[in-house]
């Protein structure tokens, strides 16, 4: 499903390109020109104080040595790699509610061995051992303050440093991770369209729930006090970031006017039968509110979790709900597409030639 630009000027003309260089794009493009080497990475949160642990991915001056085994997780890079040296595109990566720095290594390992330095971060208190802090502040606003905290660690450590073109910055998430990465390129939220979303969908017990559980004068409160606390931690908006590649974003939190701050190119996927972010209220809501969408792709029968790498057999094991798919989606096809459209995005927008 594509979406008309407001523009064809300046950056709309790079967009109107982009969209026709997208369409044509095959399912596997971008054959592999590096190894990937893996590096465990740590930031201090300015939101929570604590310590945020991550991967950087990079390109590795030397030939791919297979997996890598980290937990459940079966890593196409190795730890310890030499890097390839000289400054290269960054993309940050943002996890789902309770997700996983690793939820999306196949795409952190894709961009990598195409030229792109990765980093994917934990968000403290939503990820899948901590969930204290959902719904709160740190958490809705707190996230896209850890994307700039990653970038500034990452631009001012010194092996980093000299990996890093400052120039060529892009975000990419997944659920909540696609509403942060929104977030860093400029949108504004609207806590109290929790209240509208809650009694159109009161069976929505994973949003609402908790929100079902006060009064209506004491959530309107709530969500009034986690509004003024917005730009408590500084900015959400990265003026460094150049684009974002959005993945199934809870999106419902943003109205016209929240939406048309988010001032640079958007590339939007989403299950067409998602059940856990219903697409008429997240990204089929937002996607005509976007003024600098360069396309927006539905997969065909997915559900939300067809965004996380495919699983190895242990997570399967151990996370079957988030391993399965609808009858009719193949996830590994549905990521060799998307891995593939996550880099020409990048490379188109954020201008760095294929090689």
């Amino acid at each position: 499903m594509r979406h008309p630009l407001r523009r064809v000027t300046g950056l709309g003309r790079l967009l109107c390109g982009l969209v026709l260089l997208l369409s044509a794009l095959p399912a596997c493009a971008g054959t592999a020109v590096h190894g990937v080497g893996l590096a465990r990475f740590e930031v201090a949160d300015p939101v929570t104080g604590a310590t945020m642990p991550g991967y950087v991915f990079y390109p590795a001056g030397e030939p791919a040595r297979g997996e890598t085994a980290v937990g459940p997780y079966h890593v196409a890079a190795s730890f310890g790699a030499r890097a390839l040296p000289g400054r290269k595109p960054l993309v940050i990566l943002s996890h789902g509610h309770g997700g996983s720095s690793l939820g999306h290594h196949d795409l952190a390992t894709y961009l990598a061995a195409h030229g792109f330095v990765v980093a994917a971060i934990e968000h403290p208190k939503d990820n899948f051992h901590d969930m204290s802090g959902t719904g709160t502040a740190a958490v809705l606003a707190g996230r896209a303050v850890q994307v700039r905290a990653t970038l500034d660690a990452l631009l001012a450590q010194p092996r980093w440093r000299a990996l890093v073109d400052p120039s060529r910055i892009g975000v990419a998430g997944f659920s909540a991770g696609g509403y942060t990465s929104l977030l860093v390129i400029g949108a504004e939220p609207r806590f109290d369209r929790f209240i509208g979303y809650c009694r159109r969908h009161p069976e929505d017990a994973e949003i609402c729930a908790a929100a079902q559980k006060l009064t209506p004068a004491a959530l309107a409160a709530y969500l009034a006090d986690v509004q003024k606390d917005l730009h408590r931690w500084g900015p959400t908006a990265d003026p460094r970031v150049k684009a974002a590649f959005v993945m199934a974003p809870l999106a419902l939190l943003f109205d016209a006017d929240g939406a048309r701050h988010a001032d640079r190119p958007v590339d939007l996927w989403y299950g067409a039968d998602d059940h856990v972010l219903l697409p008429p209220e997240n990204a089929l809501h937002i996607a005509p509110l976007l003024p600098h969408l360069v396309r927006s792709t539905a997969v065909p029968k997915a559900d939300h979790w067809v965004f996380l790498a495919p699983c190895s057999a242990e997570l399967a094991k151990d996370a079957g709900a988030i391993c399965r798919d609808p009858p009719g989606v193949d996830r590994a096809r549905v990521h060799a597409r998307i891995d593939a459209d996550a880099l020409a995005f990048f490379r188109q927008v954020l201008g760095v030639p294929a090689r």
